[in-house]
């Protein structure tokens, strides 16, 4: 975002509500806004254009395609190894997000997974590269 001022109140409830549904045709959405569908649009997609809005996306229920086990797991890259490690994180195809993070730690994964034998083998991967710590995740809460 580059500043925030260019939103305002109801650039905030557009982003709300996008952000619960991002298929909802402008028409519903200028309804629950009090906007005519074209004044809607035109806010989206200055939005879009700003950055503000960087796209649009789904969510999986892994659970459904056969994943049931979804974990955090924070990576203490061994020494010399940070780089090579950031690279080939991205061919970890349990890896759903990775962030670099401050602390003992380096880095921060979530991953999903079948099962426990398939939990072992990701760990047992990552631990080539360093110290492991993997907490898995009873339940998602919903803040909005």
């Amino acid at each position: 975002m580059k500043d925030e001022s260019m939103v305002d109140e109801l650039d905030w409830k557009i982003l709300s509500i996008l952000k619960n549904n991002s298929r909802i045709s402008f028409a519903d959405l200028g309804r629950e806004i009090n906007l005519s569908p074209s004044a809607t649009r035109e806010r989206v997609q200055r939005l879009e254009e700003n950055g503000v809005i960087k796209k649009y996306a789904i969510e999986l229920d892994y659970k459904l395609l056969g994943y049931d086990i979804e974990v955090f797991i924070t990576v203490k890259v061994f020494h010399g190894q940070l780089a090579l490690f950031l690279k080939i994180i991205k061919d970890f195809k349990e890896v759903k997000e990775a962030y670099r993070i401050t602390g003992e730690q380096n880095v921060h994964l979530k991953a999903i997974l079948k099962d426990r034998l398939h939990l072992q083998g990701l760990i047992d991967e990552l631990m080539k590269y360093g110290d492991t710590n993997t907490a898995l995740i009873l339940s998602k809460l919903e803040l909005n």
